[in-house]
């Protein structure tokens, strides 16, 4: 008996071990540039590999295995190292990558100076990449690689990112970002950077002459973006770099001109954690709402009453693939809306219980149909979103007060009307009739 119970746990330490990091799932496609070998990422995948990944490789022209097949999505993830391919197979389109994101596949791509199908697909994403043939320059600091091979800072204070990363090694091409909301900026460009179509110094003059003139010719500073995510409102991530060659064993044993190791390694490595939904990935569990003194949720709730919401929100443990109780969260809010909110709180975690965040409040003097919201939207992290939809109706008949104290002033003047009449009734129907009198004694 002892035997079998030590086999079973054996098997499912191993079922464990074996379980993919994801909270999306563990296939990865990998869409590979003929001219890109395998072995010069191998420090990249093989990373993957021992995270619990199954990775699937195939050229951009092969047709198998398609990506999509009968409107399913065949991978959990998709990798597109295929910066300078201007034509792929069918099943990759501009239409089916977004297609992909709506199917909850995400996606990681990379990009050249090159103008190419998926150069065309940035824009749609809110990314501005600059003409073809302009790549990234910086001449500073001193070193002995090309000015388009460049020691890039990580300055981010993203949670996605390992804190105090070593500078980086980039050679590709920038982004100019627009104001959506989704857009997740990983790494950005050194302040002295510009984008030109010369690595010499003839460039820094191209740019003088864009600063000066303003507007779209200038391309330069740390207001580009190297590398992007977006974040879809369902969930679903796609990480955008302007160079594959960030991923690539070259860079990453490369030395640093300050000497050391650069942090190319553990910087993709955190970068295709967040794209793969390992990190920063939350959820709401279960929404719960009741009066105070109750535990049944009402059915409806009369205006003025005291209601109790709450929440469990877990997150994902990419180390047991798991999701556990999450209370790091400071900033939720509750609103309590019809058409506007008529109440905006915060919904605050409730000490000693892990994951659940509370919150009472009194219900608005105003009948309708209200809704609790949860919507919590903060960069890189997984977008929470919950409504549970309550009717608010006004007390019954039976359900006010006999007696209103703000009505006294009414209930005075009713008495007092009401016992003025009555006494003015009284004097007019009791008193002398002194006409009537002087009439009857005319007639005697």
């Amino acid at each position: 008996m002892l035997s079998l119970w030590t086999l079973l746990v054996s098997i499912i330490g191993i079922a464990a071990l074996a379980q993919g990091k994801s909270s999306t799932g563990d296939s990865i496609l990998v869409v590979l540039e003929p001219s890109l070998k395998r072995d010069n990422f191998s420090i990249f995948f093989n990373g993957l590999e021992d995270r619990g990944y199954d990775l699937t490789f195939r050229a951009p022209k092969d047709v198998k295995p398609e990506v999509i097949e009968d409107d399913r999505a065949q991978f959990s993830h998709v990798i597109l190292f295929a910066p300078e391919t201007k034509t792929f197979s069918q099943d990759i389109t501009p239409q089916s990558l977004v297609s992909l994101l709506s199917l909850n596949t995400n996606l990681l791509l990379a990009l050249s100076p090159k103008q190419t199908m998926l150069t065309s697909l940035a824009p749609e994403f809110s990314l501005i990449p600059p003409p073809p043939g302009t790549p990234l320059l910086s001449h500073f600091p001193a070193r002995d690689t090309p000015a388009t091979v460049i020691p890039v800072p990580v300055t981010s204070t993203s949670p996605l990112l390992t804190p105090s990363l070593p500078p980086v090694w980039f050679s590709g091409v920038p982004f100019a970002l627009s104001n959506n909301p989704l857009l997740v900026p990983i790494l950005n460009a050194p302040a002295e950077s510009f984008a030109a179509d010369s690595d010499s110094n003839a460039g820094a003059d191209a740019v003088l002459d864009a600063a000066e003139k303003g507007g779209e010719g200038l391309w330069a500073g740390s207001q580009l973006a190297l590398v992007v995510g977006f974040q879809a409102l369902h969930g679903a991530r796609a990480t955008w770099a302007g160079g594959v060659d960030l991923f690539s064993d070259e860079f990453a044993k490369k030395e640093l001109p300050s000497g050391g190791k650069s942090g190319n390694e553990p910087f993709a490595a955190d970068v295709a954690a967040w794209t793969f939904q390992e990190s920063l990935v939350l959820r709401i569990d279960s929404v719960a709402h009741h009066r105070v003194n109750e535990t049944v949720p009402g059915e409806t709730y009369t205006t003025n009453d005291n209601v109790v919401f709450s929440a469990h929100i877990s997150r994902f443990d990419p180390r047991t693939s798991t999701w556990e109780p999450f209370s790091g969260i400071k900033d939720l809010q509750l609103e309590f809306t019809m058409l506007d909110p008529h109440i905006r709180t915060a919904l605050l975690p409730v000490p000693g219980k892990p994951g659940k965040y509370s919150v009472t409040f009194r219900v608005p003097d105003r009948h309708g149909v209200f809704k609790f919201v949860v919507d919590y939207k903060r960069k890189g992290w997984t977008h929470l979103h919950s409504a549970t939809v309550v009717p608010v109706v006004p007390p019954r008949h039976d359900g006010y007060p006999r007696f209103l104290s703000s009505a006294w002033p009414y209930y005075a003047g009713a008495m007092s009307t009401s016992i003025g009449f009555f006494i003015f009734s009284v004097l007019w129907l009791a008193g002398d009739n002194q006409e009537l009198k002087k009439k009857t004694t005319k007639g005697e």
